[in-house]
């Protein structure tokens, strides 16, 4: 006898070509990009829907988790897990699947890459050679990169890869972490304040969660100070916008690479008009070989459940 193959909700857009199509062999996917727009579709399935794909950038509203009466298990494309009820999915022994480890190495060197280019000044000296002006006036001088004291907000995976790299470029490392890793030969700082007093250049890598929520304010941007940069490669939500805006325009702090913002795409339009920053459209993991890891790793999450009750990589088992 044939077993019957589960029903699957799929939510967003391919984030990977091909996604749908391999879970067709092995599940019966509904591909509904936003069920808010899209209801009566919705009802036809939802007391018949088994798993379910995201990514982290749509997430899951608990509205939606309502209407699912036999969900089981969600396979989420990312590893920003902010826009899911995680308290709630574990009440309700609900299995999730994420993309840890594959984009690691890209998210590092994206940071590495933010480093260099707001103390060097790389895509600013790249539009003075293209309006012309090298020929009237030589470049202003920049700030060496090499030999700055590294401070990381967080010391996770990505952390740790950042460390390595930044290692590579002789700079003193410490970290901020509510716990200290006594694997790791890099100093920790009991608090936030510290690891920005120590820092020339403050990278920020940990999750949002209620408890990071703007954590990084005025008081910090000034602790980090006018020589200071800051890195942002977590999410937008840990930092005070605003604050920032203010310490970037008042000179509070010499100039921020970020990869993260509030209300993306649509950004304060305040960072448009500032030389000492550097911005980056959420690309910390977009490359062609990391996203079809990660796509590749969503989509083995799921049908590894369905066919042995076993994620590859569950965040609640990790």
């Amino acid at each position: 006898m044939t077993q019957e193959k589960p029903n699957i909700l799929y939510l967003g857009s391919e984030p990977t070509p091909g996604m749908i199509n391999r879970l067709q062999h092995a599940v019966n996917v509904h591909h509904i990009p936003d069920p808010s727009q899209n209801t009566h579709q919705l009802e036809n399935i939802a007391a018949s829907i088994k798993g379910l794909v995201t990514s982290a950038s749509v997430g899951v509203s608990n509205d939606l988790l309502h209407q699912l009466p036999k969900l089981e298990i969600i396979s989420s494309f990312g590893v920003g897990l902010d826009a899911l009820d995680l308290d709630y999915l574990k009440a309700q022994g609900i299995h999730l699947g994420y993309t840890p480890n594959v984009l690691n190495d890209c998210v590092a060197d994206l940071t590495l890459g933010l480093i260099l280019d707001i103390t060097r000044r790389i895509s600013q000296s790249d539009r003075y050679v293209r309006e012309g002006k090298w020929a009237a006036a030589a470049a202003p001088l920049r700030t060496q990169s090499s030999k700055k004291r590294l401070g990381l907000y967080g010391m996770g995976r990505i952390g740790q890869e950042i460390a390595q790299r930044a290692s590579a470029f002789k700079m003193p490392i410490a970290y901020h972490t509510r716990t200290p890793n006594s694997s790791l030969p890099y100093l920790h700082l009991d608090s936030l304040e510290k690891l920005a007093g120590w820092s020339d250049i403050l990278v920020v890598i940990v999750p949002a969660t209620s408890s990071t929520r703007q954590s990084i304010n005025r008081h910090i941007l000034k602790t980090l100070g006018e020589n200071g940069y800051l890195i942002n490669i977590a999410r937008g939500s840990v930092i005070n916008e605003a604050d920032l805006l203010n310490a970037l325009e008042q000179g509070i702090l010499a100039g921020a690479g970020l990869d993260v913002f509030h209300n993306e795409p649509n950004i304060d339009p305040r960072f448009y008009e500032l030389e000492n920053v550097v911005l980056s459209p959420h690309a910390g993991s977009a490359t062609h070989e990391t996203r079809q890891a990660m796509g590749d790793l969503t989509v083995n999450n799921l049908l590894n459940y369905f066919q042995s009750g076993s994620l590859i990589a569950s965040y609640f088992e990790s």
